[in-house]
């Protein structure tokens, strides 16, 4: 329940500012925050990942839809029941995508960005949770512990000696039986 609040929350509230910027601001408008560094600049972009990849609107929905089920399937069946950090990374993508999926169907084909950093593409919301969700999944990955064996399971090593271990063991019975 927790992971769907978590998404709720993260598509709200990049929803919510993206309707507050389309509708308090024209585009193309851009306000200084800190000048020359930070603006609040409104723009529609029909382009993906922080306007760098040309926009292809079925490709790009289906690939949405398919990502969303994947994590969805990954959350539910794999990854949370082995590790219940990935739930937070997990949560960032996911509302994320989905925010950014909403304006597309909503704006059509485009996704309103507004945060203006002056170095880096105009962004929103939703492409920060995605960023952040894949860095800390990322982090976690690389730099994660390693998971001890349960003493109760058996590593794929242990399984194959004491194969060998067996067939060995039926050998010496045949050989006896022979004798």
């Amino acid at each position: 329940m927790g992971f769907i609040l978590f998404v709720l929350f993260i598509i709200l509230l990049d929803q919510a500012s993206k309707l507050y910027i389309q509708y308090s601001m024209h585009i193309g408008e851009s306000i200084a925050v800190i000048e020359g560094i930070f603006h609040i600049t409104y723009i529609e972009n029909p382009r993906t990942s922080f306007g760098l990849f040309e926009y292809n609107s079925s490709f790009f929905v289906i690939a949405v839809v398919i990502s969303v089920i994947l994590v969805i399937l990954i959350y539910k069946k794999i990854i949370f029941k082995k590790d219940p950090f990935v739930y937070i990374p997990l949560t960032l993508v996911l509302g994320g995508a989905i925010g950014n999926l909403i304006d597309r169907v909503r704006v059509d084909g485009r996704v309103i960005d507004f945060i203006d950093f002056r170095i880096w593409p105009v962004f929103n919301f939703a492409d920060s949770a995605i960023v952040c969700g894949m860095l800390i999944l990322l982090i976690h990955v690389l730099f994660r512990a390693p998971e001890k064996e349960d003493e109760g399971e058996k590593g794929e090593g242990e399984k194959w000696e004491e194969e060998e271990d067996n067939i060995m063991n039926i050998k010496k019975y045949k050989e006896r039986d022979e004798e």
